[in-house]
């Protein structure tokens, strides 16, 4: 005769009586996962891109933005980790961020800069005074350098890797916050000196510290863009002095 079939309260009813006699369950095992995405994501090669990230940055930001998407892409890292989230109001996004920039700039260059004792003019950038042959390439580098590179290296990409290290507490954001800020000051210091190295330590700490609270990119993106395309009408004009002078004379 055939055995009968257990009945659902003796299947419930066994692993109880494992657990209870200190006898566990064997854990099912599964087979490593040796892709290419799961191999950026951890080991040898994880850590190749990481440093071909950063030398690249050494020449070129843009350069080295465009491979930590690559890497987002191949690494199949959800976008929003990198703060690629979809805007509902791209209107609305685009005008506060335009608007923020800009006067983040004047607040900038009229009263803080002076304050810290800055020179009121920037001499690396007296090229592009009343330049009118240097405008497409000036925009060009400002929009994808500087908006788009600069933001998706200095924040999107930089806080992904960090937080994978030491996770998303608000102790680890902070952390975060700090090092990229610095990273991101230190990266201005060999075409701007002192100066604009702590100009650009200000600006990164805001930057971050918006990122970290929001997560999205995109109107950071912006903002970035309106702030440095202000800095660069004021420097076009020749406005340079008389806005370092405004208010401190």
């Amino acid at each position: 005769m055939p055995e009968p079939k257990p009945t659902l309260e003796q299947i419930t009813e066994q692993p109880r009586q494992a657990e209870a006699a200190g006898v566990s369950e064997p854990a099912p095992v599964v087979a490593s996962d040796k892709s290419l995405a799961a191999r950026l994501r951890a080991g040898p090669l994880e850590f190749c891109t990481i440093l071909l990230v950063l030398i690249t940055s050494l020449f070129t930001v843009a350069g080295a933005a465009l491979l930590a998407v690559v890497w987002v892409y191949l690494s199949r890292t959800p976008w929003r980790e990198i703060g690629y989230v979809r805007e509902k109001n791209w209107a609305a996004t685009i005008t506060v961020g335009v608007v923020f920039g800009a006067a983040f700039k004047l607040v900038m260059k009229v009263v803080v800069m002076p304050l810290l004792g800055a020179p009121a003019v920037i001499p690396a950038f007296q090229e592009f005074v009343h330049n009118r042959a240097a405008i497409p390439v000036a925009i060009l580098a400002i929009l994808i350098g500087a908006g788009w590179g600069e933001e998706t290296l200095f924040r999107g990409w930089t806080f992904q890797r960090l937080g994978s290290v030491f996770g998303t507490s608000r102790v680890a954001k902070a952390a975060i916050v700090v090092i990229s800020s610095v990273w991101f000051g230190f990266a201005h210091y060999p075409g701007l000196g002192i100066a604009g190295t702590e100009q650009a330590m200000i600006v990164g700490f805001v930057f971050a510290l918006i990122f970290a609270r929001s997560g999205r990119l995109f109107p950071l993106i912006v903002a970035h863009a309106a702030y440095d395309l202000t800095a660069y009408a004021i420097i076009y004009w020749g406005l340079e002095a008389r806005a370092a002078h405004l208010i401190f004379r």
